[in-house]
């Protein structure tokens, strides 16, 4: 059995290692900005730069607001969507070896975008903080 603690524990753990881990992609993408987004591919038929743009801020304000446990689900999903991109489409032809970072990743995201942020997060204690308000 796992406790209410131990799962919060859990998706602390997971939400601040894969969070550290894509914001050093997305401050990697943010400082070298103007060399790397003419040179982007346009995996989705946006424009190269509105897909560096759109990424990077994925990358960057999303990996933040993820190890905050801030909008939670919100920058799982955004990022979910980034990994995505990445392994079925930028990546191509897709095969698990070639794109098997974006896939964990995919996997790790779904998980918070499905779990939230846990006991451990900013939305929890907003949440908590909201609900005992509108019960008064």
């Amino acid at each position: 059995m796992t406790s209410p603690k131990g799962t919060g524990l859990g998706l602390l753990l997971l939400r601040l290692g894969a969070g550290a881990m894509m914001l050093t992609h997305g401050l990697a993408k943010l400082t070298g900005y103007t060399a790397m987004a003419t040179a982007f591919p346009d995996p989705i038929g946006i424009g190269a730069q509105l897909s560096f743009t759109l990424i990077m801020l994925a990358e960057f304000i999303g990996a933040i607001l993820l190890m905050l446990g801030l909008f939670t689900r919100l920058a799982a999903l955004s990022l979910s969507i980034g990994m995505a991109v990445a392994a079925f489409i930028a990546h191509a032809p897709f095969s698990v070896s070639g794109s098997e970072l974006p896939l964990l990743y995919l996997v790790v995201f779904i998980v918070l975008l499905v779990s939230g942020g846990g006991r451990y997060s900013v939305d929890h204690y907003i949440y908590k903080s909201t609900s005992k308000t509108s019960r008064k």
